[in-house]
């Protein structure tokens, strides 16, 4: 079933309702806080399951959960999250991959709380596409190794509540997204800088062993973190690198953004040179973000 189809029959439903229909359509899903983002069960998405018995028991025990859906090969599902908020804006981002013809065929656009948005596509049948962030450009993608809140879930913001509703249907033909172009494209990353002959190698290996330790911890892991990102920037990873390697082995209460700020800030107090703004890039006038985007307003009922 298409995400579009399966939104329509979530739309105006309880929580509960919607959870059993989405794993009723093959979909897993998990429970996460009621008007937030974080798991409340024990691994995460990781524990996601279509099993109507064990959807019906979590929705039992928080009927007002917010419902999370594991993406990539678990869901079938990849999702290009544009964010708006801070000093990045992912809608003129977007609009910039438009242009360059990378991110059309969409299954259907969701516009999230903070005003952003979810495009959703087709994961590509045997390839792993792995979740990965462009902080610079505002735009994130979820596929293996993450997660992403659906319709008719709900965010509390500033004492504000609003819902993921459905803005727009495709209605092209259905496209994959290729996740790593459209990294390279957004955040492409420098070329390596030569090192001394003398300098004793490290690199991504190093970066997974430690972001394996960091996985095992259960207190100070923000401490542990910076710890370790501060490390990694004095022996030359990459930061990118760091990030993903973190990023991928990170439990899913250590939230990607907290993960991303922690390990910048560990970079940023290890090389301190200011690193220059650039300027947001124009918008294309045709571009889907280059239509108005309404203030966030609480909604007048629940549904999309």
């Amino acid at each position: 079933m298409r995400p579009a189809e399966l939104f329509a029959q979530v739309s105006g439903v309880p929580l509960p309702v919607a959870a059993g229909r989405f794993a009723d359509a093959g979909v897993p899903v998990f429970p996460c806080v009621p008007s937030g983002k974080r798991p409340l069960i024990e691994r995460g998405f990781h524990a996601a399951t279509t099993d109507a018995g064990q959807v019906s028991a979590w929705w039992r025990r928080w009927p007002a959960a917010n419902i999370g859906v594991p993406t990539g090969a678990p869901s079938g599902l990849v999702v290009v999250d544009v964010d708006v908020h801070g000093p990045a804006d992912g809608r003129a981002s977007f609009d910039r991959a438009a242009s360059a013809g990378m991110v059309g065929g969409w299954e259907v656009l969701v516009r999230t709380p903070t005003g952003g948005m979810h495009a959703y596509y087709p994961a590509t049948s045997g390839v792993e596409q792995r979740s990965w962030q462009a902080g610079r450009a505002g735009v994130d993608f979820r596929g293996d190794g993450g997660y992403i809140i659906v319709p008719p879930s709900a965010r509390t913001i500033d004492g504000t509540t609003a819902w993921y509703r459905v803005a727009e249907v495709g209605a092209g033909a259905v496209r994959t997204v290729d996740g790593k172009a459209l990294r390279d494209f957004l955040d492409p990353r420098p070329e390596p800088r030569a090192r001394p002959a003398s300098w004793d190698p490290v690199g991504v290996e190093d970066a997974e062993r430690l972001a394996r330790w960091l996985g095992q911890q259960d207190t100070d892991r923000n401490l542990k973190l910076f710890w370790a990102s501060c490390r990694l920037a004095e022996a030359g990873v990459p930061m990118a690198d760091a990030l993903d390697a973190v990023l991928s082995a990170a439990k899913s209460d250590f939230g990607p953004r907290e993960i991303t700020a922690t390990v910048r800030s560990a970079y940023r107090s290890v090389h301190p040179t200011p690193a220059r703004r650039e300027a947001s890039p124009e918008r294309p006038a045709d571009g889907w973000f280059s239509r108005a985007v309404p203030a966030r307003t609480a909604p007048n009922g629940r549904g999309l």
